[in-house]
């Protein structure tokens, strides 16, 4: 006994009328979604409430009964977002039950028991009164009481979804750090050729300055060299001087006489 909440709310809304004009056209249109939903014409009643909101976007009464729409063309996503805006815009405590009623009639339909029953739940606050919603009520806690297993496999399955999904958090953190230290190997790696290079310049420094000291070294050999030749000419001078002289104190010494002219 799935009851679904419709239209009757806004009906005896517009009996009240309306003080302007632009809430008596969104009101207009209502009806006129409200004769096509009559007929079971729902997307053509969707279009009217459609027009409605776009009129008026915080009218409850348009955004609930477009979400009945929905709900009987078999958009369920779409209706609960509908009936869920309702509920929030939705002031008068009775008309806000029928939101919630509904929302527990669609989880109830994919057999999310527990959401159901939190939706009659929220229901039955708001309007103690609605048997209906109690029974539905009652009767998805036996449901849930029964298929546990179904309960307990929707779990599994979102504790599934959030495994996997820590996993996948897990392996881009991994590759993010994979790439950090990638990036550090690569940083000491440069590092290391920065290294390399300065050492290279330093050797190569080095060995201009070794191949340019043989020169040096030439240089020096041959000043040495040549004062050695230098020192060995003088001696060998000195020498022959001296044995000049030796020469010369051992013969006789003879006077000399100037010219007189």
């Amino acid at each position: 006994m799935n009851t679904i909440h419709y239209i009757i709310v806004t009906v005896a809304f517009l009996l009240a009328g309306a003080p302007n004009a632009a809430a008596q056209t969104d009101r207009n249109l209502i009806r006129q979604g409200n004769r096509a939903f009559k007929t079971q014409k729902w997307a053509a009643a969707e279009t009217q409430y459609r027009k409605a909101i776009s009129k008026n976007q915080k009218n409850p009464q348009a955004i609930y009964n477009l979400g009945c729409a929905l709900l009987m063309q078999q958009k369920d996503s779409l209706a609960m977002v509908q009936f869920g805006n309702a509920a929030q815009l939705e002031p008068n405590l009775f008309r806000r039950s029928k939101s919630y009623h509904n929302m527990g009639v669609v989880m109830q339909n994919h057999r999310e028991y527990a959401q159901a029953i939190e939706y009659y739940k929220m229901a039955l606050r708001c309007n103690p009164q609605d048997n209906e919603t109690r029974y539905n009520l009652a009767l998805c806690k036996k449901l849930l009481k029964n298929n546990p297993q179904n309960q307990n496999n929707k779990d599994k399955n979102n504790k599934d979804k959030n495994k996997d999904k820590n996993k996948k958090d897990k392996n881009k953190n991994d590759k993010n750090k994979d790439k950090d230290k990638n990036k550090d190997k690569n940083k000491d790696d440069q590092n290391k050729n920065d290294q390399n290079k300065n050492n290279k310049d330093k050797n190569k420094d080095k060995n201009k300055n070794k191949n340019s000291n043989p020169n040096q070294q030439n240089q020096d050999k041959m000043s040495r060299d040549n004062a050695e030749q230098l020192l060995n000419a003088a001696i060998q001078q000195e020498q022959a001087t001296k044995r000049k002289l030796q020469k010369a104190m051992s013969q006789p010494r003879r006077k000399a006489y100037d010219k007189n002219w």
